[in-house]
């Protein structure tokens, strides 16, 4: 794949990950296992108030070719193929999940030295059509989306950003939700190996003149250990530890507190992940 402005989901990615990604609020154990013949298996239970959940899942890679598997305790089968290069610079993703057939997408994405394409389709009668494109470079980054109902004969959603990208640092836009909202987000990684970072971000609703600053940022204590933390101005407070037990295998412990109202009961999830 060609060096470029990446897809119109990266921007603002950066951010948004070091603000959500990793911060649970359940139970969740997941031990991975690879075959001699190339094939990972990944078992997963996850415990949620009084629900249990599990899954099971098979990858192989073959070539530039990639099979995903997965079923879980509803007996749902889940099943991604993904074929890189089938055109060049192309990258071809298409999702089936039984027996649900409704929820089926093909997926192809597009990328050059100065844009990058993505369309998906549902698989399915008057199927929704998502469109994204993005151009620039891997510095300079501006691009759009939209959803097309094809039943309704109207657009779903249509989304605008721009992005600004540095060695050290990433600022965003994204006019979302049919320009009702507004996202502003700036992210500074503090060290050579990026394993420490500030970030900010805001987020405008215009049709109800509601604000929301978020600031958080993740400190590596050592090698093995980060900590994360959170706040926004609505008093919501996160917290975030996870430890590399082994190599490939952490533990993560997530914590959120609402700090307007301590009597409320705190959220606390719990991650372990077993890889060989």
């Amino acid at each position: 794949m060609s060096k470029g402005p990446g897809l119109f989901s990266d921007i603002g990615k950066k951010a948004r990950d070091l603000l959500t990604k990793d911060y649970i609020s359940d139970q969740k154990l997941s031990i991975s296992t690879y075959s001699d013949t190339g094939v990972a298996l990944t078992s997963t239970a996850v415990k949620k108030g009084g629900l249990s959940t599990g899954d099971v899942g098979a990858q192989y890679k073959y070539k530039n070719t990639l099979i995903d598997v997965k079923v879980d305790t509803g007996s749902n089968i889940s099943t991604t193929l993904t074929l890189n290069d089938l055109a060049p610079s192309t990258k071809t993703i298409a999702s089936l999940k039984f027996p649900d057939y409704s929820s089926g997408k093909l997926e192809v994405q597009y990328y050059h030295h100065h844009a990058a394409f993505s369309t998906a389709v549902g698989l399915k009668q008057n199927p929704i059509v998502d469109l994204s494109v993005t151009l620039g470079t891997p510095t300079f980054a501006i691009g759009a989306e939209a959803s097309y109902e094809t039943a309704a004969g109207k657009l779903a959603k249509y989304t605008a950003g721009v992005s600004v990208t540095k060695p050290d640092s990433c600022a965003a836009i994204v006019l979302g939700d049919k320009g009702d909202t507004i996202k502003a987000s700036y992210i500074h990684h503090l060290d050579e190996l990026k394993k420490s970072a500030a970030v900010g971000e805001i987020t405008r609703r215009f049709s109800t003149n509601e604000n929301t600053f978020t600031v958080g940022g993740s400190y590596a204590v050592d090698n093995l250990t980060t900590v994360k933390l959170k706040l926004n101005n609505h008093g919501k407070l996160g917290a975030l530890l996870q430890h590399e037990l082994i190599p490939k295998s952490s533990l993560t412990i997530s914590s959120e507190f609402d700090t307007k109202a301590l009597e409320k009961a705190p959220k606390f999830g719990v991650a372990l992940a077993l890889k060989p």
